[in-house]
């Protein structure tokens, strides 16, 4: 910030790794594997808003300021009430979801810290209970694939959300 000038210059944080650039046969893999889920869910008649505040919720776990701008985007573009998805950071505390929702946001936050929780049986009991077998598969794909998205994002800083339009 310059001193006097009401301005703060943006936090531009340093691209470690061209990506896309340095290997790009694995990255058009990764968008093909995030291409699959989505036939999945697709297939499996999983809501695209719901979609979106999973990739969100993931997102923010993993601190990719990257994918939370674009699924933000996204789950506007599918329809997402403003409240819903600024609520994903606490929806355990919210009264905007669903039972099922609130399911696969457990599953969403099992699946994401992994190392930690071990996804344990009564999460993936009671996503079965919300989810057929198939929709249930179909998130955890979906799941792979963001976490997967989120890790080159954080570690490689290769995307950078810009604001505004």
């Amino acid at each position: 910030m310059t001193e006097n000038s009401g301005e703060t210059a943006a936090f531009a944080p340093t691209r470690r790794l061209d990506f896309e650039g340095l290997v790009p046969a694995f990255s058009r893999a990764v968008s093909a594997l995030d291409a699959a889920a989505a036939e999945e869910l697709d297939r499996t008649a999983v809501d695209a808003g719901l979609r979106e505040l999973v990739r969100l919720r993931a997102s923010q776990l993993n601190g990719c300021s990257y994918c939370v701008d674009t699924h933000t985007r996204a789950a506007q573009d599918a329809g997402e009430p403003p409240q819903r998805i600024a609520a994903v950071t606490v929806w355990a505390e919210s009264n905007f979801f669903t039972v099922a929702e609130r399911a696969a946001f457990a599953l969403t936050d099992a699946v994401t810290r992994l190392s930690e929780t071990h996804v344990p049986d009564e999460v993936v009991a009671e996503a079965r209970a919300q989810y057929s077998d198939e929709q249930v598969a179909a998130l955890l794909a979906l799941l792979v694939s963001i976490n997967a998205w989120n890790e080159i994002g954080v570690t490689a800083r290769c995307w950078r959300p810009r604001l505004g339009g």
